[in-house]
């Protein structure tokens, strides 16, 4: 086996057995394939479920479907439709500032770059991982909590590392572009199911024997 094929084997089996338990795992916030309806509700996503976000989103894209109704929205009615997003004034002033910087210096269109992303309202590497990877087929690694713990559990870097920076480095650098999008996808069904914050089901994870918190937990 080539060097740079044993550098990623450990991860192409998880992300083998993970798409055989979850084969058409896609983004949970249900975006209807607008771009800049992702960015919005991802950006509403932050401490909230995307259960939530989806019903929320429902009323708030139904009175401003548009980037440029968002633009020009009453900030408090804003706030009234985002409250149950938590964290609502922040959220509420980001999502209409960066609706309006997509209409002032992008024409609307939300860009395809990290840099570009990076420099809107409220979007930080998550996010804008998200969108490159789910509009634009850009690999990248969305390190959401569900991502950090289950890397971690799995050895990626040692168990309490919290840094979604240090996550998507090193994760990076041992799954394939090709697979980065679909596994983190995977892994939010993966924790949400079976490799949960407080109770992991080791005893049925089909991840078992490659999973260095199960080898930790047998001694």
């Amino acid at each position: 086996m080539p060097q740079n094929d044993r550098h990623y084997a450990k991860f192409d089996e998880i992300a083998h057995r993970l798409e055989l338990l979850y084969p058409d795992a896609a983004c949970s916030l249900e975006y209807g394939g607008d771009a800049w309806r992702l960015l919005v509700m991802a950006r509403l996503s932050a401490q909230c479920t995307d259960a939530r976000v989806n019903l929320v989103s429902k009323e708030l894209f139904e009175r401003f479907p548009t980037a440029r109704a968002m633009a020009d929205a009453d900030i408090g009615e804003l706030e009234s439709i985002v409250r149950p997003c938590g964290l609502y004034r922040m959220k509420s002033k980001d999502i209409k500032s960066l609706s309006h910087e997509l209409i002032e210096r992008f024409d609307g269109k939300v860009p395809d770059d990290m840099d570009s992303l990076l420099s809107l309202s409220g979007v930080g590497r998550k996010i804008a991982n998200l969108i490159l990877g789910d509009v634009y087929g850009i690999a990248g690694i969305v390190a959401d909590t569900h991502c950090i713990r289950i890397a971690g559990r799995l050895g990626a870097y040692p168990e309490d590392m919290k840094s979604p920076v240090t996550a998507e480095r090193v994760l990076s650098g041992i799954v394939r572009p090709e697979l980065q999008t679909a596994l983190c996808h995977r892994f939010v069904l993966f924790g949400r199911d079976i490799c949960t914050a407080r109770s992991p089901d080791c005893t049925g994870c089909p991840l078992f024997e490659l999973c260095e918190h199960a080898k930790s937990e047998k001694k």
